[in-house]
């Protein structure tokens, strides 16, 4: 016959497997899944099963929004494109696709916006200020939303 104490600890086993396997991803939110190191998909807001060992969540991504705060100074190669302050709100439109950058999409934000400052600035001189935020959103959302990424409002003031 099986003891108690073995009983208990398969009975706890048990019960720890399945407090492991319930995921419930809060709204506004949507989890990446991997299995067995390869992408499985996502998990949207609610309750969801996950077979602990083989499956895991990989990235918890807000689809609500992010806010990048850009305050950067001139370096001598960008030195025609002045110093930026400002800030550029952007959002998560796929998050299967968003899920390779979303570690580094500040970053990557970052470096693409130096590029959309030189070719707004460049386009039009005499440009009034919302008119060239404009112009630098639209050239972001061109580069990131193949990624699963959207700018969806930049607020830049470019010093010279």
């Amino acid at each position: 016959m099986i003891s108690a104490l073995t009983l208990i600890v398969f009975l706890m086993l048990a019960a720890f497997i399945v407090v492991a396997s319930v995921k419930r991803i809060p709204e506004g939110q949507v989890y990446t899944l991997r299995r067995l190191g390869k992408p499985a998909g996502t998990l949207t807001a609610g309750t969801h099963l996950v077979v602990p060992l083989v499956e895991r969540v990989a990235h918890k991504i807000s689809i609500t929004g992010y806010t990048l705060a850009v305050d950067e100074r001139a370096s001598d190669e960008t030195a025609n494109c002045g110093a930026l302050r400002g800030r550029v709100w952007w959002q998560v439109l796929d998050p299967e696709r968003a899920e390779a950058v979303i570690d580094r999409a500040d970053d990557m934000i970052r470096l693409q916006l130096r590029d959309a400052v030189q070719r707004a600035t460049s386009a039009a001189e005499m440009q009034d200020l919302r008119s060239r935020n404009q112009r630098i959103k639209q050239t972001l959302n061109g580069s990131l939303r193949e990624r699963g990424v959207l700018v969806t409002r930049v607020e830049l003031d470019v010093a010279a």
